[in-house]
């Protein structure tokens, strides 16, 4: 058993003693491709979503030199059709990028891999001859005709030399010509059955196109039919509550919201994982390492990108192309190109049906908050500190109260946000009510020309407190949003909750910048 050749199966073992949540059906994607034109794959999903134990699980399942039958037969892929075609049946060659730039930070990086590994298959096959100057590609060549086998090659972290050397282009472009000979050469298909690679950014591009444009690419962005592998869904995720007596509703909250392709609702299968051994939902989302690259890409000064943050921070959406990003972290260039990245590591996430991104859960909703809070935001930072006690004077009926805590969370010099339509209104009341968002789901709904949106605020389960109708204005009353309110029925929207609902009117009014509101128990 070598380090980086026929390593063996004691990767995904170990992850089987352990719980396990059954994502072995991807191996049937995988296998569909080998030996076709579509056999080099490159799998990209964020931090903590499971690309270390979907590589563990392809090696344990092609590698010819262990018996992972017993791992497989109570898994999904143990009823396809192909399983027994493909299990144990290739010498695989399984490649942790992260194993080296922990360790080499200079521009030897990509030398030393290639003598390493080449060392590691000389050991594997001694009687196999190997030139010490020799390419890795040019060695393997010879090694699948003398064996007369095709190998597997399995790349964990592929990208871990693009986001360390971001610094360092040269070596970035040294790895990535190493890749070209290895995967874009006339002998690739002589030498590998199948390639799959997986990390967190898509394959870099140059000049609009991909360096690797014989890969298959799966992302966050565009995920096809590796779509249901990259987290965990609803029903997976309601039956792991059920199996711990945790509650699925808090679940929910925190680590769902992700739209992944056609998958409408994925959590993020780390975070489930450690609520489930801790028995309490929390942020796991700091262990991902991406926090400062978060806070410096959102302290950009691109036209709208404060803006934006802020919406999203409020509950909203916004647009995104995602398609003209180079896939290099050092080359960030425009407002879309940060969402993009922060799309691909996992802080928002994308509706392409909608072309929209936006802040999945209360989990990562916090770290972003974190960020905002380091780049100094104050006005969106004392807003989001002193929201706890704008819920609670609103829930007593304290307009006044209610007025001023609008007043101080809106300041025409420092606001990030300015009043210049209602939607700035609605997006500025939104992160005034941010506390309220663990005890309430909060729905905004947008008018067409009659007034500014509503705020309706659900009572979370088990949360003993009255849903609320927020009905905002601009330059006319607190008393004409109430009026607006019972004019067109919005409690009938929540009628469930007329038994206990409260009626909240808030006017700005531009000229003396300062809000005022209306409180009242709804009597059906």
């Amino acid at each position: 058993m070598g380090n980086y050749v026929n390593v063996g199966n004691r990767g995904f073992r170990n992850a089987r003693n352990r719980e396990y949540v059954d994502k072995s059906e991807l191996i049937s994607v995988v296998n569909s491709t080998l030996n076709t034109e579509d056999f080099c794959s490159c799998v990209t999903r964020c931090r903590r979503f499971g690309k270390s134990m979907a590589a563990k699980m392809l090696c344990a399942y092609y590698d010819q030199s262990c018996d992972s039958r017993s791992l497989f037969a109570d898994l999904k892929i143990a009823q396809d059709p192909h399983f027994e075609e493909h299990l144990n049946k290739y010498p695989v060659i399984y490649l942790d990028l992260s194993d080296f730039v922990t360790e080499i930070k200079d521009a030897t990086i990509v030398k030393v891999m290639q003598q390493t590994i080449k060392a590691d298959i000389h050991n594997e096959y001694p009687d196999i001859p190997m030139e010490a100057e020799e390419s890795l590609m040019t060695y393997l060549t010879r090694v699948a005709a003398r064996m007369d086998q095709q190998f597997i090659f399995i790349i964990d972290e592929w990208d871990a030399i693009c986001r360390e050397f971001t610094d360092t282009p040269g070596v970035m472009d040294a790895y990535v010509d190493w890749l070209r000979r290895l995967f874009k050469s006339g002998q690739t298909e002589k030498v590998f059955a199948g390639v799959y690679m997986t990390g967190i950014l898509p394959i870099k591009k140059y000049n609009t196109q991909s360096a690797l444009n014989n890969f298959i690419e799966y992302s966050m962005v565009n995920p096809g039919a590796m779509a249901p592998y990259f987290g965990f869904t609803l029903t997976e995720v309601k039956s792991l509550a059920e199996k711990h007596g945790m509650d699925f509703d808090e679940l929910v909250k925190w680590y769902d919201g992700y739209q992944i392709g056609n998958e409408p609702s994925m959590f993020n299968p780390n975070s489930v994982m450690n609520a489930l051994r801790q028995c309490r939902c929390s942020s796991y989302w700091a262990t991902t390492g991406a926090y400062d690259a978060v806070s410096s890409y959102i302290s950009y000064n691109y036209e709208g990108l404060k803006d934006d943050i802020v919406r999203m921070l409020a509950g909203g959406r916004c647009k995104v192309d995602p398609y003209e990003f180079s896939n290099d972290m050092s080359a960030v260039k425009s407002k879309d190109d940060v969402f993009t990245v922060l799309i691909h590591l996992g802080y928002l996430s994308y509706d392409w049906k909608k072309s929209e991104c936006y802040i999945p859960n209360k989990e990562v909703e916090g770290e972003m908050v974190r960020a905002v809070k380091s780049n100094c935001w104050k006005t969106v930072v004392d807003a989001l500190q002193q929201s706890e006690q704008l819920l609670a004077a609103t829930l007593q009926g304290e307009e006044e109260a209610v007025a001023r805590a609008l007043d101080a969370a809106h300041d025409e010099h420092t606001s990030i946000l300015s009043y210049n339509d209602e939607n700035s209104l609605a997006c500025v009341i939104s992160i005034a009510y941010y506390y309220a968002r663990n005890d309430y789901i909060i729905h905004r709904e947008m008018a067409s020309g009659k007034g500014i949106a509503d705020l309706v605020f659900i009572p979370r389960k088990n949360v003993d407190y009255p849903a609320m109708v927020v009905e905002l204005k601009n330059k006319k009353s607190a008393t004409a949003a109430i009026d607006q309110i019972k004019q067109k029925n919005y409690p009938a929207k929540i009628a469930q909750y007329t038994d206990n609902l409260l009626l909240v009117g808030i006017n700005y009014d531009a000229d003396t910048k300062s809000h005022s509101c209306i409180i009242e128990r709804y009597n059906n």
